[in-house]
């Protein structure tokens, strides 16, 4: 197991690095579920990246670091008696969707930059000053239960995954394969699983007059109103491609880790 100060270290450079990668793939969600025209210019396709990479890297920390110590101190796993595959993801549960305090704030001020075309401080002074600075938490609720299964994906289902490929014969060398496999299993299902609620997160962190959508609850039957469940789907493909990305980065970090500390 690793101690807080390296799950925190993983957490942040997984992060950094996923956002980095993968922001055009971000960008064209958001754009997608919201409606808008994609960007034209390299520059449009990575507005908010300051932001998003800035503020993901300590929500990856906080979701590992939480993990870490729910695993450690909440359901008492040590490595001489580590946890159950079951345990450990619904510890992965808890930890994101407690990260969605810390979370929902970066993608809210994120959707405004890319709509008002502002930088992060004018976007921020700018929802601060019209909304009020508790506005920032609007969809909260529903980012919890992404993350929560976000979360599980790559912290509890994906590491299970590699590990039960790992005892196939003939695979039990094929670290790299296995991952990879296993995240993009996770990273697909967790994506499908989570992109309604996703969509309608999105939908009302973008309209914070709440002309459109009150909440989270409300958009639901509204936007299947609008379009059925591909309504629902909006960016579904690009979610996908940037979920599977990030799994593959921060669990293989994470993993990677792990084995370089007990010298495997």
């Amino acid at each position: 197991m690793l101690n807080e100060v390296e799950n925190i270290g993983v957490g942040m450079v997984g992060g950094i690095t996923e956002t980095c990668m993968l922001m055009p793939v971000l960008t064209a969600k958001f754009c997608l579920q919201e409606g808008r025209p994609l960007p034209t210019n390299v520059s449009g396709w990575y507005r908010g990246v300051v932001v998003q990479a800035g503020n993901v890297a300590p929500v990856t920390a906080a979701q590992v670091f939480l993990n870490g110590v729910i695993e450690k101190y909440v359901f008492g796993g040590t490595e001489a008696a580590p946890l159950s595959d079951t345990m450990k993801v619904v510890a992965s549960v808890m930890a994101g969707a407690g990260s969605a305090v810390l979370y929902s704030p970066v993608d809210l001020v994120n959707i405004q930059q890319q709509k008002l075309v502002k930088s992060p401080i004018d976007t921020f002074k700018h929802i601060h000053g019209t909304y009020g600075f508790f506005s920032l938490w609007r969809g909260m609720s529903a980012m919890a239960v992404r993350e929560g299964i976000y979360t599980a994906g790559y912290l509890g289902i994906a590491p299970a995954m590699t590990k039960y490929f790992a005892t196939m014969p003939g695979r039990e060398e094929k670290y790299l394969q296995n991952a990879i496999i296993s995240c993009g299993i996770a990273g697909v299902t967790a994506s499908l699983v989570t992109h309604p609620v996703d969509t309608a997160k999105t939908v009302v962190q973008a309209d914070l007059a709440g002309k459109s959508y009150s909440s989270a609850m409300q958009a639901i039957p509204k936007l299947y109103a609008e379009g059925g469940i591909q309504a629902f789907y909006r960016g579904g493909a690009a979610r996908c491609v940037r979920t599977v990305g990030a799994f593959i980065v921060v669990s293989s970090m994470r993993e990677a880790m792990i084995q370089y500390k007990t010298g495997k």
